[in-house]
């Protein structure tokens, strides 16, 4: 097997990221032979059942990575993909496959990654949730603007002028920075989200704007973000720039309105900062008071246009009424929440405590955590910034902040720092509910603290994320 080789596969298992996995006999390593393993081969855009020739891209000892060529035999897994940019975009890489068959194969994921890699046996795992919506599901969109357009191979190949080829605005292709994949319609949010898309691209198109550039750092427009609550009739606009326009912006925001009457705030983020994120140094409101609200169980939440709020809302309540059954509180005992965000997870479970001290690194977070204290008439939660990337006891025993019963906990994808491992086990809490999306370091992480003490009970996965490979995942573990 050399790189570069077509061969024909018969594709019998899944792996992590959307690889089908063929296994071979090996010819060239007794020791392996012998040992009765296989040899390897991840093949990208394939599922089990079926029949594919792929090329080799590269090859190692024990095994090599692939890409399809041609699909022989298509599996009976397979269905049509809904969305016209399937494919190019890396959006919903799984929006080929069954439903169902995303489900199944996103719980084997994190059963696997538990058993095998992070050496757990007798614990529980229960069903994963599946979404209420396959699509249209989330609260938030992000687009980019770029002077390069995504080409197809089609328009690369053809001698007819390639209009707008300097102006889109839509999603990055997976890998590519300095170039974005020009969208009319994205089946993530909404009608309304993708009318917004196409009339801003229009007016923009229309007054010749410039678009930020990674090399230059110059140009006008960055990106734009569209945020839209489940349980309200709220609607956000937040446009990011460079430099301040109020010509422009007052004409955008009026036409806008004309276009899509049920926005209820427009915002402009000013990011002057070389580095291309969607968060601004100031924001300028145009229309409505700069935020929008929306609901998790009894409780209500703002949102500004740089807070952070779980992403597939109906899928969020899901998962907290999760951790809230795990926790099992029984309205004395007092709990921290790390990682806490705009403090939904803290207010959401404070009618069950005495006591919820929440800990968060952002500033903004922070503040939008104390607002919705307020806003829900909250006096039992306690949000103190804490940067949990190094010890947060000196800040425990400073505030002196009492000992916890119950730890809940989502951390970035990156899982914990060691020393927030640490400082877990020092606090010595009775039990901990550890919230995920990346069932892989959250597998390290427990185990960590399962060498010190703690026992894993059980598990549940939560799908955020329909036709992605990203998955939620709930454990509890209780101090043995």
């Amino acid at each position: 097997m050399k790189k570069g080789e077509i061969l024909e596969l018969d594709i019998d298992g899944y792996a992590y990221e959307g690889k089908g996995i063929c296994k071979l006999p090996i010819e060239d390593n007794d020791e392996l032979a012998a040992e009765g393993k296989k040899f390897v081969v991840f093949v990208n855009g394939s599922y089990p059942g079926d029949k594919v020739k792929a090329q080799i891209r590269r090859k190692k000892r024990s095994y090599a990575e692939a890409v399809v060529e041609e699909i022989i035999i298509p599996s009976e897994d397979r269905v049509e993909a809904k969305c016209s940019y399937f494919g190019t975009c890396g959006g919903c890489k799984q929006q080929n496959l069954k439903y169902s068959v995303q489900l199944k194969y996103k719980e084997d994921q994190v059963r696997d990654t538990f058993e095998r890699l992070g050496g757990f046996e007798n614990f529980a795992m229960e069903p994963i949730v599946a979404s209420e919506k396959v699509f249209f599901y989330r609260n938030k969109m992000e687009f980019s603007f770029a002077n390069k357009r995504w080409l197809t191979k089609d328009e690369i190949g053809s001698e007819a002028e390639i209009p707008n080829r300097n102006f889109a605005l839509g999603l990055h292709i997976p890998r590519i920075f300095d170039k974005v994949l020009d969208l009319n319609e994205c089946f993530l949010q909404s009608e309304e989200s993708n009318n917004i898309l196409n009339f801003t691209r229009e007016f923009f198109k229309s007054k010749n704007a410039t678009i930020f550039s990674t090399k230059t750092h110059e140009g006008y427009l960055r990106h734009l973000v569209i945020k839209q609550a489940s349980n309200t009739d709220n609607l956000m606009v937040n446009l990011v720039t460079s430099s301040q326009n109020d010509e422009w912006m007052k004409e955008y925001s009026a036409k806008l309105l004309e276009e899509v009457p049920n926005i209820t705030t427009i915002v402009n983020n000013i990011n002057t900062k070389k580095s291309q994120t969607a968060y601004g140094d100031f924001e300028i409101n145009y229309f409505g008071d700069g935020f929008i609200y929306d609901t998790i169980g009894d409780f209500k939440f703002r949102i500004s246009a740089n807070s952070f709020f779980q992403t597939n809302t109906t899928q969020a309540t899901n998962l907290y009424k999760i951790a809230l059954d795990y926790a099992e509180l029984k309205g004395d005992e007092v709990v921290y929440d790390l990682y806490s965000g705009a403090g939904t997870i803290s207010i959401y479970v404070s009618k069950h405590s005495k006591e919820v001290y929440a800990f968060e690194a952002m500033d903004s977070a922070v503040k939008d955590a104390k607002n919705n204290n307020r806003l829900n008439e909250i006096s039992n939660v306690t949000h103190l910034q804490a940067d949990l990337n190094r010890s947060f006891l000196p800040i425990v025993e400073h505030k002196s902040v009492p000992k916890p019963d119950v730890i809940l906990l989502d951390p970035p994808r990156a899982g914990m720092n060691p020393k927030t491992v640490k400082d877990l086990i020092k606090l010595d809490a009775q039990k901990i509910v550890y919230v995920s999306c990346n069932p892989t370091t959250q597998a390290r992480d427990i185990k960590l603290l399962a060498e010190a003490g703690y026992k894993l009970i059980k598990m549940q996965p939560v799908d955020m994320f329909p036709h992605t490979y990203h998955i939620e995942n709930v454990a509890l573990l209780v101090k043995v």
